[in-house]
């Protein structure tokens, strides 16, 4: 039996390095809020709910850094406004605690449910009396 050839996946012992790189690059432009280079990233097949080792979403990192303009790219494309990393946090609630007025408004607009995820947006709001964004969420 002679040894897997160089690019064979059954000679492989974790993840692809130019995975992990490519991955790494995408979870950076998500936090700079580069809106342009992650739709075309995600236009070209990365999937718009890719998620790091802490389940944080590409929305979830672009909200949380205060950059709705990545938010909406993302969203437009399918990308999950609600899908809490591996702690329970949403997208939303995270923007509400960060105080993030205008990607909680680009969330909202794409669908965002203001009761996801522990604390949910509306307990976030509550938690620091934030009453103009209960109002946005409809008095919930």
């Amino acid at each position: 039996m002679s040894a897997p050839e160089s690019g064979d996946a059954a000679g492989r012992e974790g993840p692809d390095p130019e995975v992990v790189e490519l991955a790494t690059k995408l979870f950076d432009l998500a936090r700079r809020g580069d809106a342009a280079t992650l739709a075309a990233y995600v236009d070209a097949g990365v999937p718009a709910n890719l998620t790091n080792d802490q389940g944080d979403s590409l929305v979830m990192l672009a909200a949380y850094h205060g950059h709705a303009g990545a938010v909406e790219a993302l969203l437009s494309r399918g990308a999950d406004p609600d899908r809490a990393n591996d702690r329970g946090q949403t997208p939303l609630a995270g923007a509400v605690f960060k105080g993030e007025d205008e990607v909680v408004r680009a969330l909202l607009a794409g669908g965002a449910d203001p009761a996801a995820g522990t604390p949910s947006a509306v307990d976030t709001a509550r938690m620091f009396g934030k009453d103009e964004l209960l109002e946005q969420f409809g008095g919930r």
